[in-house]
């Protein structure tokens, strides 16, 4: 089936060319500091990470990449974790890059950690707003018809047809209830890339990821890499439960810290204090003290 064309967003980095797609890339920070590779989820982009981002270039190397499907990114297949970790490894191969610490929030923790397996480059690993699996967040059973070709222009409609009212709604699960997306910088911007996403996508996340997270749950995958890891979850995340959350990846050796404030997406509600949990995960003896930051909403 011929793919249907996607409104695309205003770059801000870089188009690299990674075999025949055309990636989507932003670096900010000293070229020869220590790598941050931010890597975004569902329904997202690389600006996502817009408000960490600043927080940490002045001491880091922060790559930023719209994945497959999303954004600016010119390429339309390859939807699943690993066709999307082999893009990254070919990201981070050009760029030649080394001791990465690799970041992923929600959707984008099962594609850091596919990197991890396959790239030695990646040395750290840390998880936001992600848990082991779907045990929380069961899938409707109607989602199963997304397995039939058939039904690909009714979702690429419905994606196209859906109002800007609407996916607020929607997208206000991702962040801790009461959080008020018109302070955002841009708060047309969330919506922006959720019209850039291909639709495609839903069959990805909605029938195949589970099937996946069934076989290997990620903390299952966190124990059997045997990298530093470090997840971050928000207690007032209301798509996944906090608790399980972080008592599922501690019994596998990863260090866990909660977000009080935070929602599903704590990069965006809390900035600073996820900058001083990176910064101290990253280099403990010379982090500076945990910032406070501005409560949710």
């Amino acid at each position: 089936m011929t793919a249907m064309p996607r409104p695309q967003r205003a770059a801000v980095g870089e188009l690299l060319r990674v075999g025949s797609h055309e990636l989507h890339v932003r670096r900010d920070g000293p070229a020869d500091a220590e790598p941050l590779l931010l890597v975004h989820g569902f329904m997202e982009s690389l600006h996502w990470w817009d408000r960490l981002t600043p927080l940490l270039s002045d001491t880091y190397r922060v790559i930023r990449v719209d994945l497959a499907g999303y954004g600016c990114t010119r390429a339309d297949t390859a939807f699943d974790a690993t066709a999307q970790a082999a893009l990254l490894e070919s990201v981070a191969d050009s760029l030649e890059l080394t001791g990465i610490t690799a970041v992923g929030h929600s959707w984008g923790a099962d594609h850091v950690l596919s990197l991890a397996e396959r790239s030695d480059r990646v040395t750290r690993i840390v998880i936001i707003g992600q848990a082991p699996d779907y045990s929380d967040l069961p899938i409707p059973a109607i989602a199963r018809l997304l397995g039939f070709d058939a039904v690909d222009p009714i979702v690429a409609l419905a994606h196209r047809s859906l109002p800007e009212w609407a996916f607020r709604r929607i997208i206000a699960q991702g962040f801790a209830e009461g959080f008020d997306l018109t302070t955002l910088e841009d708060p047309a911007q969330l919506y922006a890339d959720y019209r850039a996403m291909s639709p495609r996508m839903y069959r990805a996340v909605a029938l195949d990821r589970p099937k996946a997270l069934a076989l290997r749950p990620l903390d299952v995958r966190v124990r059997d890499l045997g990298l530093p890891t470090l997840v971050i979850h928000g207690e007032r995340d209301r798509m996944y439960d906090c608790a399980s959350t972080v008592a599922r990846y501690a019994a596998v050796g990863a260090r866990t810290e909660v977000v009080p404030a935070a929602g599903h997406s704590p990069q965006i509600e809390t900035p600073h204090r996820v900058a001083a949990l990176l910064r101290a995960f990253c280099h403990p003896v010379r982090a500076p003290k945990a910032a406070v930051d501005e409560p949710a909403g």
